[in-house]
């Protein structure tokens, strides 16, 4: 991300990014305590003793300075802003909490506050080389767990179970955690879209498993449906093939230059064409990066957006 082209055109001479997922994503820090202070063309990284040498070893490369503050980094804060007679200042509107911008209007009273809105997230939207690697990895790690799984899956086991499976799995093949509460859904529970794991016991029909990690920080989201038994209904089939037919088919469309919108509809008119279109009710997909749901939102409901090269959905 050009912050320095991003401060000249919203015409601000600092920035402080506070939301985590931000700070990893501009100065490579992976802890848990620590804010990104951007002043004209300097870039410093505040953290507390228990990260100096984690954070030397991640920020300084790319080309933050790391300050330790083990009392107050508001007062840290001010006091560089201050030392550069800093007047506007660009916070993370949809991270910063109320208190958080009182407890800075009233240390900071005399400057004045600019939204970053969606700067972070748009910035994010189109993913690097490296990131598409170890987003691929990711998948690779969630797709290996769910193989090592699917042996262990049978009628009479409970659907916490399955989920237990995966998140071991997962984990042994160097995740860091799910990236979200693993959906387990089975029989008529799989017509629940989140249906998180329950302690049911699995009988014959579908089974519904939504699943991803986090790996080197970035998400990974399947959804995979399966038929537990030996007698699916010439109804469940035909179904089953109708959406695995949308799904094919949208991803044989898409390409950059397409819209959000025009994607969707691919898969959408397909199902409506199959008179399955009413239970359609939720988007065809969405990004996925430092967060499960990211830019873009590929959905009749959400902006129209242009696709990219680079983006990850």
């Amino acid at each position: 991300m050009n912050t320095e082209k991003m401060m000249a055109e919203k015409e601000i001479e600092a920035v402080l990014i506070t939301n985590l997922l931000n700070v990893r994503y501009l100065t490579g820090f992976t802890g848990t305590t620590g804010v990104a202070l951007l002043i004209k063309e300097k870039k410093y990284f505040i953290t507390d003793f228990r990260y100096v040498e984690q954070g030397k070893k991640e920020v300084e490369p790319k080309g933050f300075e790391l300050i330790c503050e083990n009392i107050s980094t508001l007062k840290k804060i001010g006091e560089l802003l201050e030392a550069n007679n800093i007047k506007k200042l660009g916070i993370e509107n949809q991270s910063v909490t109320i208190d958080q911008l009182n407890s800075f209007m009233k240390n900071f009273p005399k400057l004045e506050y600019i939204n970053l809105d969606d700067t972070f997230l748009n910035s994010r939207e189109i993913k690097t080389k490296e990131e598409i690697a170890i987003i691929e990895e990711s998948i690779k790690v969630a797709e290996k767990a769910m193989e090592m799984t699917i042996p262990k899956i049978k009628i009479g086991i409970k659907e916490i179970e399955v989920v237990a499976q995966l998140e071991y799995q997962m984990k042994m093949l160097g995740a860091s955690k799910s990236s979200f509460d693993i959906i387990v859904a089975s029989n008529e529970r799989s017509a629940l879209p989140h249906g998180v794991a329950s302690d049911k016991l699995i009988e014959e029909g579908f089974l519904t498993i939504d699943y991803g990690c986090f790996y080197k920080g970035y998400a990974s989201d399947i959804t995979r449906t399966f038929y537990i038994g030996e007698n699916p209904s010439e109804k469940h089939m035909k179904i089953y093939n109708i959406v695995k037919e949308a799904n094919e088919r949208a991803i044989k469309e898409i390409k950059p230059g397409m819209t959000t919108h025009e994607l969707d509809k691919v898969a959408r008119d397909y199902i409506s064409e199959k008179g399955y279109g009413e239970f359609f009710g939720h988007g065809l997909g969405h990004g996925i990066g430092l967060q499960i749901h990211e830019y873009p939102f590929i959905s009749f409901k959400s902006e129209n957006k242009v696709l990219k090269e680079g983006m990850v959905i």
